[in-house]
């Protein structure tokens, strides 16, 4: 089955948002509603590009009665899946809404441990399904038992196959996954500043750090900042993307939708300033969403002319 994205998420979630009237700790909250979505970072990009009508396949690792109910929940979405079935269950995702003032906490499980057996079965999966794609979105945490080099050995075989690569992930995959030169990379501002060591406040540092990983031989950083907009660039260009006043109904999602409208906007051939806007927007609809929504793609195109760009020096 041949698919313009491949998108790798190892440690996908079952996310549940709680709703409350008002978090008060260390007593009982009794919850308003309670919203269940699919989660995982691959995931959400994947969910983004069917909502863009673009072909996209999801795999990864899931397990239990958990991954057989998210499996479900894409199927549902109209996602097309084939992840690899691992001992173990899905991790749970509990997000906290508190409603009185409009904020999350967050909940995040480490995932069921993963075997080098099943460890080398995925890797053989991920070979197979590479001749299918054009690009290829690894994306997320990874659960126990995956080695911090793996995505720097996933992006090393995509482009063996001849595959564009978008990372987006932190810590040290991240860092040893810029080792192996993806094609783009999308840290947020908190990402960037542990890849660096150290704290980036103002604008013109940011684009310091952003022309470190271009000189690297990376062909397209972004760098997103929730309200603040992103930072979008190429070895041509550097471009800052304000987004519009919105109220955020929850980050999560958010970025993932910039991926995967980023993903949407090479496979078009878009010029970078267009590439940006798609992103922004998408990121920012997202945002607006309860639970682990995401944006639709008219929604995203009518939103474009409210992104603001500037060109950097």
């Amino acid at each position: 089955m041949n698919t313009d994205v491949l998108t790798v998420t190892l440690n996908p979630s079952i996310d549940r948002t709680v709703y409350l009237t008002e978090l008060i700790p260390h007593e009982l909250n009794r919850a308003a509603r309670t919203q269940v979505d699919p989660g995982g970072k691959g995931i959400n990009v994947a969910r983004v590009l069917q909502n863009f009508g673009t072909p996209v396949l999801a795999t990864g690792l899931i397990g239990g009665e958990q991954g057989r109910l998210l499996l479900r929940q894409l199927d549902a979405l109209g996602v097309k899946t084939d992840f690899l079935q691992v001992s173990g269950e899905t991790r749970t995702n509990l997000k906290l809404f508190d409603l009185s003032n409009q904020k999350i906490t967050e909940i995040n499980e480490h995932g069921c441990p993963v075997d080098a057996r099943d460890l080398a079965s995925f890797v053989q999966k991920f070979n197979q399904l590479l001749p299918t794609c054009e690009i290829v979105v690894l994306s997320g945490s990874t659960p126990p038992g995956i080695p911090d080099n793996f995505y720097y050995e996933c992006i090393e075989d995509a482009k063996k196959a001849g595959k564009k690569v978008i990372l987006d992930a932190d810590g040290e995959a991240f860092r040893l996954g810029l080792k192996a030169i993806p094609y783009a990379v999308k840290p947020n501002l908190h990402e960037l500043e542990h890849l660096t060591g150290r704290s980036l406040t103002r604008p013109e540092e940011i684009v310091a750090a952003i022309k470190d990983l271009l000189a690297t031989g990376i062909s397209l950083v972004m760098v997103s900042m929730g309200k603040n907009g992103a930072f979008i660039a190429d070895h041509k260009t550097i471009l800052y993307a304000k987004t519009w006043d919105i109220t955020a109904r929850g980050a999560t999602g958010a970025g993932d939708s910039m991926v995967g409208a980023t993903a949407y906007a090479l496979l078009q051939g878009l010029s970078l300033t267009e590439l940006a806007k798609f992103a922004v927007a998408a990121g920012t609809v997202t945002a607006c969403k309860t639970g682990t929504r995401i944006c639709e793609f008219d929604e995203v195109s009518r939103s474009l002319g409210l992104v603001t760009i500037e060109t950097q020096a």
